[in-house]
């Protein structure tokens, strides 16, 4: 099944913590069906002294968080995501305004 997300998407929280936050996709993890989005979702991680962090220490980093609670946003505005076919090639576009996101290129091996 084509994920409507991509890395590199800008989409907008709708349901949890960071509910209304805009930020880009950072990573997306397809068995499960989790996305990371940047600034949203933050959490509190507990970071042991090792050679490449001295000190140690806490630092607050982004979690995953499940797809469905994320939007595209296209234009400035969340909408949906379909996609159709035309002229032999496939695209996502926005369903609010009908708008060409981009052209899904087939990743299949042969």
């Amino acid at each position: 099944m084509a994920l409507k997300i991509r890395i590199g998407d800008t989409v907008r929280v709708i349901a949890g913590k960071s509910i209304g936050r805009e930020g880009k996709v950072i990573a997306i993890d397809r068995k499960k069906n989790r996305v990371t989005v940047e600034g949203a979702n933050m959490v509190t991680k507990h970071n042991k002294p090792s050679m490449a962090n001295q000190n140690g220490g806490i630092t607050q980093v982004e979690a995953a968080m499940d797809i469905s609670n994320v939007m595209l946003v296209v234009d400035g505005t969340p909408t949906r995501v379909g996609f159709k076919f035309e002229n032999g090639k496939k695209y996502r576009y926005a369903r609010k305004t009908g708008k060409i996101i981009d052209e899904i290129t087939s990743s299949k091996r042969k």
